[in-house]
């Protein structure tokens, strides 16, 4: 008997009916179920659905790295070619040369005097390739980003200032050739010697090539701008191409002479191609 009691009280627990738990307010979290003590039945930390990212896929911050990594030793490598004395010669010389855009100014100050029937698209010429130039430097004010420490390597030139992005060497370069291509067509000296200009200064070891890059781009894009505007003043386009032909003889200078007579001898052989141009179309 007593184990028949004992056994039918266990079957009378074992089949004793829960009462089922009160059912909270509409929400979210309505039909998950919960248990007491639970947090109101916020799934657990981590349950949520996860990002999944491309096999092989790098995060952003480490993207960003390599291209800095990629960058700084670009330049180290550029500034390896800068040993030999005669490269180092040229790259001072083309650093002074292209400084400030004082050749750029020049040659557009040259044509001016020298083509009479489109001196003041000349002059807009110029004045694009000087604001583009002011543009990079007041974008060097806003970045703010240092120039490249080479390790056991010292910059082959002196800088204006500290900041490296954009180069003003490459914007006032760039916006030269498009400027200046608008009124000598077909014309390489000007895109050789500007090209020039901008690997001197990564030889050099003051600029890295995304410096170099984005300059090139932001004078490209400002001399495109104001191509109409430039191209508006005068007569068509390539009607006085021949007044720079001495400039090549400028560029060769550039890579082998002097840096304090480079302006000079852009001048120097303009402005007698130039008045010679105007005299045989008057």
């Amino acid at each position: 008997m007593r184990r028949s009691d004992s056994a039918a009280q266990r079957g009378t627990s074992i089949s004793r009916p829960t009462t089922p738990l009160p059912a909270g307010p509409p929400g979210p979290s309505r039909g998950l179920t919960t248990a007491p003590g639970s947090g109101g039945g916020r799934p657990p930390r981590g349950a949520g659905p996860r990002r999944r990212t491309a096999p092989g896929a790098r995060p952003r911050k480490g993207r960003v790295v390599t291209a800095a990594r990629l960058d700084l030793r670009l330049v180290g490598l550029l500034r390896d070619c800068g040993g030999d004395p005669r490269i180092a010669n040229a790259v001072r010389v083309l650093g002074r040369t292209g400084e400030h855009g004082a050749v750029w100014i020049a040659a557009g100050a040259a044509g001016a005097l020298g083509d009479s029937e489109r001196r003041r698209a000349w002059v807009r010429a110029t004045a694009v390739v000087a604001a583009a130039h002011v543009a990079s430097m007041g974008i060097k004010r806003l970045v703010r980003r240092p120039r490249p420490r080479i390790p056991g390597a010292a910059p082959l030139v002196r800088t204006a200032g500290r900041h490296s992005f954009p180069s003003s060497h490459a914007t006032s370069s760039a916006a030269a050739v498009v400027a200046f291509g608008a009124l000598l067509p077909g014309a390489a000296t000007v895109p050789v010697l500007a090209a020039a200009i901008c690997v001197s200064r990564l030889v050099a070891g003051v600029h890295y090539p995304s410096d170099v890059a984005c300059g090139a781009l932001l004078g490209a894009a400002a001399a495109r701008m104001g191509r109409a505007w430039t191209l508006g003043a005068g007569g068509p386009a390539g009607a006085g191409w021949h007044v720079l032909p001495g400039a090549g003889a400028a560029a060769r200078f550039a890579v082998t002479g002097a840096g304090a007579r480079s302006v000079a001898v852009v001048a120097a052989h303009v402005l007698p191609a130039a008045a010679a141009g105007g005299g045989s179309r008057g």
